[in-house]
């Protein structure tokens, strides 16, 4: 029984990492072939050719896998990426969840459902009308739900609202595909890749085995950020000072770029400890406004002051990031490492 069987079973462990294996693959083996011992020597004859692994215990060994691969504490390197990658998903919905608090402030005060606010501008009024209004409000109600679950550490929950949230923009945009016409509040296809499918992806890197983030400065960050943020280009479309205004991809290259301002200080100072896990989230979240600034650059090929401004944007941000790469690179050597205990031998 023992070496079918056996093999079978390591064939599914090479789905771990191999540093996971080293350490775990007897213990796991030897678990998982104990669960199938009976002392019977025709029924074992029979299990070793017919049975095992079965559907559950593939489902455990790949979903550890992925936590392994994505986020585990296996090496500085590992470590240092899982952790960086957590910190940009919820950076990435903070800004989703701060401009849904945005257009929603913007259709309470549409709708004058706060008395003492004075009536908006003309050109500010929201005015939903439709079926794709609506789904684009509840979907920014989501967003909300999801960086506030995802911040007090219920995983499943966040991503099941996620998928969901996903599809009415998804839907919008296969539609543009068959008419020509994309309905406008929804965004383009590179929107929704980077800033809606890519987090929903990354989500498999916050798990049981992994560091949780503290909520409070998180969740703090949410009305901070849409003050400090969404007031001045309130303040800006009030006064009619619309030239101003960035777009969606410009604004993320400026918030990058102030954030690695605020943080390159820590990062030069040899007193300042743990600092290279934000340089690192500061990388991978300039790398996706860099993305979105390349791509939505060709809506400005007709005007070229905006295709300057775009690329101005652009490179200053790429500058500004060089000065925390060296501390993002000393992050993935000198992160703490500890393997995890396996937990696949449940199945």
């Amino acid at each position: 029984m023992s070496s079918d069987l056996e093999q079978r079973y390591r064939r599914v462990l090479r789905l771990l990492p191999g540093w996971y294996r080293e350490q775990w693959e007897e213990d796991m083996v030897a678990a998982f072939m104990d669960s199938w011992l009976t002392g019977d020597p025709e029924a074992g004859a029979y299990i070793a050719k017919a049975v095992g692994p079965g559907w559950g215990e593939l489902a455990s060994v790949t979903g550890l896998a992925i936590r392994l691969h994505v986020g585990g504490a296996s090496t500085p390197r590992r470590h240092a990426w899982g952790q960086a990658l957590r910190r940009a998903v919820l950076a990435v919905l903070l800004v989703h969840a701060v401009l849904a608090v945005n257009v929603l402030v913007f259709l309470l005060w549409s709708r004058r459902l706060v008395s003492w606010l004075p009536a908006p501008p003309a050109s500010l009024a929201v005015v939903p009308s439709g079926m794709w209004d609506t789904l684009y409000y509840l979907a920014c109600l989501a967003w909300i739900a999801i960086f506030v679950t995802l911040t007090l550490g219920h995983y499943r929950t966040a991503r099941v609202l996620a998928t969901l949230a996903i599809v009415p923009n998804l839907v919008a945009l296969l539609q543009a595909q068959l008419t020509g016409v994309l309905p406008a509040p929804f965004g383009p296809w590179v929107f929704w890749i980077l800033v809606d499918l890519a987090p929903l992806l990354a989500m498999t890197a916050f798990h049981r085995d992994a560091p949780s983030a503290a909520p409070r400065p998180w969740l703090a960050a949410m009305p901070a950020g849409y003050v400090l943020v969404y007031g001045p280009l309130q303040a800006l479309q009030v006064t009619g000072n619309y030239a101003w205004l960035p777009d969606f991809s410009g604004m993320c290259c400026i918030l990058v770029t102030l954030a690695c301002l605020v943080h390159a200080p820590r990062a030069w100072s040899r007193s300042a400890a743990g600092t290279g896990l934000w340089s690192l989230t500061l990388v991978l979240l300039a790398a996706v406004a860099a993305a979105l600034r390349i791509v939505t650059i060709t809506r400005y090929l007709n005007d070229p002051h905006l295709i300057n401004v775009s690329l101005a944007e652009l490179v200053i941000m790429l500058a500004v990031v060089a000065l925390v790469a060296p501390d993002a690179a000393r992050a993935q050597a000198t992160a703490p490492a500890s393997p995890p205990c396996p937990q696949a031998m449940a199945a």
